[in-house]
């Protein structure tokens, strides 16, 4: 189908920084579908396709990090745009359902009734407390009277507390005694712990919605003072927006583009691979990736940061040799030099060479930005995992793959889905400079055919949506990637309310 737009289409695609092109691309897309990854094998231990440390590699590496870093400017990329609206779910639909009667409330609202029987257990109480105090209510008398209802709207509800219309990076998370953080405090207290540059700055940089930046703003002013004085550092916190040329057009299920009711285009941001726009626009040697809500108290940190400076050690030393063989590359290596690059990108990186390969063709498999990611043990958590893949030229790598790119009804992809061991945290640190210390267009390192295709419900309209390649999969997805098992521990997002009643969460 081709997309004829109008004068006012070419003026609304102009305001967004879009092109015909690139609409008519996205709507081939929605016609023609995203092919399926290919697996070749889940990417385990037994076959070295993850990394299994052992106490004398985790030494060496935080050596290796410790005397390193010193010389490289560190960075902290969070992406920390969503709302938290799907964290209070069940707390939204008690209050659509729940008119003050019920026959089992524990069978029938098992999550909210842990909710409340724990609600002095959250570090947002006492706010909630004094919310409901300004408009003359006792949170205790309503909680004895049943009154449920009212003290979640107080929680949820705009003009009071409005934690539904908060992102989580503003969500007070942790307890510490008369202080709380939210998980965008927990960032900076993470940053000055294991990404603190040579001068003492930590430089954070979180992705944010454009109508969280007034409240971003706002909290960074009013704590900075306090851990650079208590942390004895200098912060660097910059924001960025997801670009709106990004943007998808929105179809119906006969891919024609969707109109508002002022006959506008739709469009939809898409999704977190649109981040690969703003992590191009970082500058710095080592780049750590970890999602907002993945953050924990004080007492379980060290696990955490002693592992984030293993997996840039890795980083650092694997970058080092690459450089260096770089170099070689470019002087007439001889037939020994030669012998000797292939090995290691055979043993170290994993990745397969030809045979007689010319150091040309060892040059460009050698030049690419780098990525060493975290692998947790599967224990039952959703998400993307590690595989070897085959790509459409027939080339074997390690890709972070999600269930949505695989062909379940093939039962031989099936089966080798299922054969995965471990799965992805987010939990990545990053090297975008080139040997010559120049940035690379992560642009030109994408593979723009493994994006999603999705339906969702607008009123009465069904509407595909897309998202780009996703920021870990296919938006890295010709970079060099090694996978590095890391302890469970590390990794506890907070995806429901509820879940920061996890030990892992409270007080110790």
């Amino acid at each position: 189908m081709q997309f004829k737009p109008t004068n006012e289409d070419l003026i609304q695609l102009r305001s967004l920084g879009l092109s015909v092109e690139r609409v008519q691309t996205q709507i081939n897309n929605f016609k023609e579908g995203f092919p399926k990854a290919q697996l070749d094998a889940a990417a385990t231990i037994s076959n070295h396709g993850i990394i299994a440390l052992k106490k004398s590699d985790i030494q060496h590496y935080g050596k290796v990090y410790s005397d390193r870093s010193q010389h490289v400017k560190i960075l902290k990329f969070v992406p920390a745009s969503g709302a938290a609206t799907r964290m209070f779910k069940d707390l939204y639909s008690f209050t659509a359902s729940y008119f003050g009667v019920s026959g089992n409330f524990a069978k029938e609202f098992p999550e909210v009734k842990s909710f409340l029987d724990n609600l002095q257990k959250f570090a947002f109480y006492n706010d909630l407390k004094r919310c409901m105090k300004k408009a003359d209510l006792d949170i205790d008398e309503y909680m004895q009277r049943g009154d449920y209802s009212t003290i979640i709207n107080f929680l949820l509800k705009e003009q009071y507390l409005g934690y539904g219309a908060l992102p989580k990076a503003l969500l007070k998370f942790h307890n510490y005694g008369a202080v709380q953080r939210t998980p965008l405090e927990e960032h900076i207290v993470e940053g000055a712990l294991y990404a603190k540059n040579n001068n003492d700055t930590v430089n954070l940089h979180f992705t944010i919605s454009p109508e969280h930046r007034e409240g971003f703003r706002r909290k960074i002013n009013e704590v900075k003072k306090y851990y650079e004085s208590t942390l004895n550092i200098k912060l660097n916190v910059s924001f960025s927006e997801q670009k709106h040329y990004t943007d998808i057009i929105a179809v119906d299920e006969q891919n024609q583009p969707l109109r508002d009711e002022d006959g506008k285009l739709i469009f939809r941001p898409g999704g977190h691979g649109a981040l690969i726009e703003n992590l191009n626009e970082q500058h710095a040697d080592i780049i750590f990736i970890k999602n907002i809500d993945n953050v924990v108290p004080d007492w379980m940190k060290p696990t955490t940061v002693q592992y984030k400076e293993v997996i840039a050690g890795i980083l650092l030393e694997k970058r080092d040799k690459i450089f260096t063989f770089l170099k070689t590359l470019e002087n007439h290596p001889s037939k020994k030099e030669i012998k000797e690059i292939v090995t290691f990108i055979e043993t170290e990186l994993n990745i397969p060479v030809a045979g007689n390969s010319t150091p040309e063709e060892l040059f460009s498999i050698l030049n690419r930005p780098i990525r060493v990611c975290g692998m947790v043990k599967n224990e039952g958590e959703p998400g993307g995992g590690p595989f070897y893949t085959i790509d459409t030229n027939g080339r074997r790598s390690l890709q972070i793959v999600e269930s949505a790119q695989v062909n379940h009804n093939n039962p031989d992809q099936e089966r080798i889905f299922q054969e995965s061991t471990h799965f992805n945290p987010v939990d990545l640190v990053c090297s975008t400079k080139n040997y010559r210390g120049h940035y690379f267009d992560l642009r030109q390192f994408v593979d723009p055919k493994t994006g999603f295709i999705s339906k969702k419900s607008k009123g009465a309209q069904t509407l595909k949506s897309q998202e780009l390649p996703g920021l870990w999969n296919g938006a890295m997805a010709n970079w060099i990637t090694l996978f590095v098992e890391v302890p469970i521990s590390t990794f506890n997002p907070v995806k429901t309310v509820n879940d920061l009643l996890r030990k892992e969460h409270l007080e110790k």
